[in-house]
Formats: structure tokens, sequence, C-alpha cells
């Protein structure tokens, strides 16, 4: 939820304004829990690597050297909930590699996540299935992720709803917003 998604850009996301309504609503009920994660690109290729190194050789044009540094800032529409809500960057698809969030979370007990973001087949997929191997309860709020690809969005939401229905819920915003979690 980010500018760099929903401004003109190779990685625009189209359906980011379509699911940025949900997405506020829920910062704005529960801004005190809400954390953001933002995509953090590279200064330069060369500082990544492996497959991520190719990646950005790749998407050179979406490096720090070349991309505008507030395009990594969240949508105004969700900026505006932080604080109290926090922000934790990441280089990479997944929140969880360097360990900070993680870390904040088992500081405040948190058992149980809401989902919610884009890109449904990427960085929420990745999200998800680590949350459900480090054993969270997890809620993906369907109306309130995204995705380029329609097949792919609902291929992931599939996913979630069939095989790992143990480990996660799937709900609306307002469903969510009137039950919790419930």
């Amino acid at each position: 939820m980010q500018r760099v998604f929903s401004e003109d850009t190779p990685w625009h996301v189209a359906w980011l304004q379509k699911v940025l309504p949900q997405v506020s609503d829920v910062a704005a009920h529960h801004a005190e829990r809400t954390i953001f994660t933002r995509f953090v690109p590279p200064q330069d290729a060369n500082l990544m690597r492996g497959a991520w190194r190719h990646y950005y050789e790749k998407w050179w044009m979406m490096t720090g050297r070349h991309l505008p540094g507030e395009m990594v800032d969240l949508v105004p529409e969700l900026a505006q909930f932080v604080p109290p809500a926090m922000v934790f960057d990441k280089s990479v698809y997944s929140p969880w590699t360097s360990g900070a969030l993680q870390q904040h979370l088992a500081t405040q007990s948190v058992s149980h996540l809401v989902i919610s973001g884009g890109e449904t087949d990427v960085c929420v997929l990745s999200t998800v299935l680590t949350a459900v191997d480090l054993g969270y309860y997890v809620t993906v709020l369907t109306d309130a992720v995204c995705s380029c690809a329609d097949t792919t969005h609902d291929s992931a939401l599939a996913l979630f709803g069939e095989r790992f229905s143990a480990h996660v819920e799937l709900k609306t915003t307002e469903r969510f917003l009137q039950q919790g979690f419930a």
C-alpha cells in the first residue's frame, strides 16, 4: 500500500485503489494495533545477493538510484495513521526475514494477525505462509487484498481457504469489523 504501487510506475497495481477504502477502515478502527510493512528496494542491484540481485538487474529502474525516495512511502490515506500505527521496512517479499516484526509481535503477545494489502500472490502470500509456520492464527481480508493478476489472486485466496483452512480464515472487512476475531 505504497506510492510505488499506487502511482504510475512499472509496479503499478490498479486494484490498490479498489481495496484502499477497506484497508483504511481497518487501520482507522485499529490504528494502535496496525503494522504497515514497506517494500524498500536497494539503492543498487549489487547490494542484493543471488536471485534478488538478478531481480533488481531486471527492475533496475525501481532501485533507489533511479526511484525517488518518497515512492516507498505509504499512500497518504494510510500514512495518516502513523503513529500510532507502526511501519516495518523489508527488502524482500516477506516481512519476517529480519526478525524485527516477529520480535515486536512477541513482546506484544500477539497470536492472531489480520492481513490486508498487496499483492495477494506475492507479498501477502509470503507473509501468510510464514505467519502460519510461526504459529499465528491468520485472517485474510478478502476485499482488502489485491494483485496485478486476477487469476493468481483468486488462486492465492483459494489456497488460503482450502489448503490452509486450519490456520487461515477468510473474511470480508465488514465482517471482521463487526465480529472481530470471533
